[in-house]
């Protein structure tokens, strides 16, 4: 299948991956798979390893504020590391006579680094459905993890949930498979068919404000940091796949308290301002930032910062954001992907009447005079706002 600038299958990253000796076969592991959340699961497991003493490998994407993000061993990254083994895996596709893509070379390097650099666990995150996303070409895995279902990337993964459903569920290869409780409905009757173990249907919260959540899941009290009605769903996900790993309950809770991850509602305090930063692109995504909006900042005067990619649901995004904010500025996200300036503009216009477009998220944050404002509606937005937001505050 192909698009602009995406091609899925898994057929060239299998043979180069066992062009490179099959890096992925040392590996234990888990995978993780679903239209929001991926990231946040990753960031779960990941501490919970690293509190259970174990070496662990993470490979998410899109990058957010920097590209070598996106492959971290112990939680931490580095370039040099990075370019290391994006330069081998790079030899070695250019010698295949059907050349790997950019994401494929980046996968394959990602199992290598983790591989050579000793690591006994690899936390993987899909970038599309997971049937034909380039992570499946692994030959086994220990966990796969679903975190949730909804309408998403029609062009590719279909237009009914039940299709989005089989994408998803394609990363479940002989190996366990967590389905989170946020998965409901339709898409709850697919994955329980599949025999799917469901995890956070007994979760029950106990306290939550901006500093986190207090709450219970499986008879155990947990914290997280991490801000957003939805947190709890996914560190439910993530403690469910610990457990049947053999993790013990200690290294979970110190885990899941430790777990932190940028550009998820993420809330940044600065004088008499606040400001938020949240990669939330498509309408279920826009759940946590909104609710976190009306219940934290409530009385105050909140304003959004908003660009798409062009294959978004820009309608009910906007939907989405009206319930919470009064106004919007319009921006063009610095991605091939984007969608037309003047498009957004208008769609803004049809929610926010006074919306205006700026030509940058810094020139927007400088225009903006809101007591609360959240940049959103894309991860490419978010490095410039971080960067605004530290040099200018």
């Amino acid at each position: 299948m192909r698009g602009k600038g995406i091609r899925l299958g898994t057929e060239r990253t299998r043979a180069l991956l066992d062009v490179l000796g099959s890096p992925d076969d040392k590996l234990k592991i888990i995978h993780v798979a679903g239209t929001n959340g991926k990231g946040s699961v990753c960031e779960y497991l990941t501490q919970i390893l690293i509190a259970a003493g174990k070496k662990v490998g993470t490979y998410t994407t899109p990058e957010v504020f920097c590209f070598e993000e996106q492959f971290r061993i112990n939680g931490k990254y580095s370039a040099a590391l990075t370019e290391k083994y994006i330069s081998a895996v790079q030899i070695v596709a250019d010698k295949m006579d059907d050349k790997p893509t950019a994401y494929e070379r980046q996968t394959a390097a990602a199992f290598l680094m983790f591989s050579e650099e000793g690591c006994e666990y690899a936390v993987i995150e899909c970038c599309m459905g997971g049937l034909l996303d380039t992570t499946n070409a692994v030959n086994k895995k220990l966990v796969a993890v679903i975190t949730s279902i909804s309408l998403e990337h029609t062009a590719w993964l279909g237009n009914t949930i039940t299709e989005i459903c089989r994408h998803k569920a394609g990363i479940i290869k002989n190996c366990l498979a967590i389905v989170s409780a946020c998965v409901q409905g339709e898409a709850r009757d697919y994955f329980a068919a599949l025999g799917c173990t469901f995890a956070g249907d007994d979760l029950q919260v106990i306290s939550s404000g901006t500093e986190g959540t207090h709450f219970l899941c499986g008879g155990h009290k947990y914290f997280t940091k991490m801000v957003g009605e939805k947190q709890p769903y996914n560190a439910a996900a993530a403690i469910a796949a610990a457990r049947v790993i053999g993790i013990d309950e200690g290294a979970i809770e110190r885990g899941v308290s430790n777990a932190q991850l940028a550009g998820r509602v993420q809330i940044i305090a600065r004088g008499n301002k606040t400001y938020i930063l949240d990669g939330a692109h498509n309408p279920e995504s826009f759940i946590p930032l909104c609710g976190a909006i009306k219940k934290f900042f409530a009385g105050r005067s909140c304003a959004a910062i908003f660009g798409c990619l062009g294959d978004k649901d820009i309608k009910s995004d906007l939907k989405a954001l009206k319930s919470a904010f009064g106004s919007i500025t319009a921006v063009f996200p610095p991605s091939y992907r984007a969608m037309d300036a003047s498009q957004i503009l208008e769609n803004c216009r049809e929610v926010y009447p006074a919306a205006i477009l700026k030509e940058s998220v810094a020139e927007a944050l400088r225009y903006t005079d809101a007591d609360v404002v959240a940049v959103c509606g894309s991860f490419t937005l978010l490095k410039e706002a971080k960067q605004w937001i530290d040099r200018e505050q």
